[in-house]
C-alpha cells in the first residue's frame, strides 16, 4: 500500500526579525522549494511573559530589554495582513502557533486551513480546547512532553472530533542528532493510533530524511535567509539551498517507497530473459 505525500512545513517563526519583507522572501523561497505550507508564531507579549521577565536586560537590535526584543520580533495585524495576501498570491497555505488565547482569537480572522500547537503550549488545556473547537486539521508538537501529557492533549482533540497529527520533537536548539530519538515516531503512532510527523531542530538534513523513512507523515523545519542573522532560532534553521535539498531528498525518498507488493519491472523482465535459463552447470 502506497503512503500519502509527506506534508512539508517551512517554519519561518520569528526568523523574519520583525521585517515583513524578510518574511515575504522566506515565503517565496518555501514556495519555490516545493513546501506545502509556511508557519509563523503569534504571541501576546504581556500574557506570555511576566513583567519581571520582560524587564530583564537583553541587548538586541531593538534595545536593551527583553520587552523591546520581544516586541521587535512580534508581527501584528498590518504584517499578518501582508503575509496573508502574499501567501494567497503565491498559493501556499500559512499557519501559526498561538501562544495564548488572545493570539488564537487574532488568527481566526484569516480563516486559515490549519492550526498548530507548539511544544510549550501542549499543556495549555484551555488553548487546546479552543483550537480543537475550531475543527481544523491541527499539528501538535510534542517536545519537552511526557506520554501522559500527550495523552491528555490527544483526549482533548478526540473529544471535539478535531483531526490532528502529532509531531515528534526534541525542543533543544540546536538538537544533536543522537538525541533525535526517531524511533519515538513509531511509539507515538502505535500508542495514539494517529499520524505522526517530525519537527526538527537539528543542524543538517539527514535526520529529517531519516524521519520520513521511519514513517513521519509531515516534516517541519525552521528556515532562514542566513544562519548568521540575529535570532535565537537562526542557528537551528535551514538556509534556502538546504531547504531545496531537503524537499528534493524527501520527494525522492517517498517516491522510492512503492506499493510494498513484490513486482518484476519491465527492465527486470528483459534482464530475466537474458540471464535466467535451464541450468546444467
Amino acid at each position: 500500500m502506497s503512503r500519502q505525500r509527506i506534508f512539508i512545513v517551512a517554519e519561518i517563526g520569528i526568523n523574519h526579525n520583525g521585517n515583513y519583507e524578510y518574511a515575504k522572501k522566506l515565503i517565496k523561497i518555501a514556495k519555490e522549494a516545493g513546501c506545502d505550507a509556511v508557519k509563523f508564531q503569534k504571541r501576546t507579549i504581556d500574557k506570555v511573559y511576566t513583567k519581571a521577565e520582560l524587564d530583564k536586560y537583553r541587548e538586541s537590535p531593538w534595545g536593551t530589554t527583553n520587552r523591546q526584543q520581544k516586541e521587535g520580533l512580534e508581527f501584528g495585524e498590518k504584517e499578518y495582513g501582508v503575509i496573508n495576501a502574499y501567501c494567497k498570491m503565491l498559493e501556499i497555505p500559512w499557519l501559526a502557533s498561538a501562544w495564548d488565547l488572545g493570539s488564537q482569537e487574532f488568527l481566526k480572522q484569516y480563516d486559515l486551513k490549519y492550526n498548530k500547537i507548539s511544544s510549550p503550549m501542549l499543556t495549555h488545556i484551555k488553548l487546546l480546547e479552543v483550537v480543537a473547537q475550531e475543527g481544523k486539521y491541527t499539528f501538535i508538537s510534542t517536545g519537552m512532553s511526557t506520554m501522559e501529557e500527550i495523552q491528555r492533549a490527544v483526549e482533548v482533540f478526540n473529544s471535539y472530533s478535531c483531526p490532528f497529527e502529532l509531531m515528534h520533537c526534541n525542543s533543544q536548539y540546536p538538537m544533536p542528532p543522537e538525541l533525535a530519538n526517531l524511533n519515538c515516531i513509531k511509539t507515538l503512532r502505535d500508542t495514539f493510533k494517529c499520524k505522526v510527523g517530525y519537527s526538527g531542530h537539528e543542524v543538517g538534513l539527514i535526520t529529517s530524511v531519516a524521519a520520513v523513512v521511519l514513517g513521519a507523515t509531515s516534516i517541519e523545519r525552521h528556515i532562514t535567509l542566513n544562519r548568521s542573522m540575529y535570532g535565537s532560532d537562526q542557528g537551528s534553521s535551514i538556509e534556502p539551498q538546504g531547504l531545496r535539498k531537503l524537499v528534493e531528498y524527501i520527494r525522492e525518498v517517498e517516491a522510492s517507497f512503492g506499493s510494498g507488493s513484490k513486482i518484476i519491472t519491465e527492465a527486470e523482465e528483459q534482464g530475466k530473459a537474458k540471464l535466467r535459463r535451464e541450468y546444467d552447470y
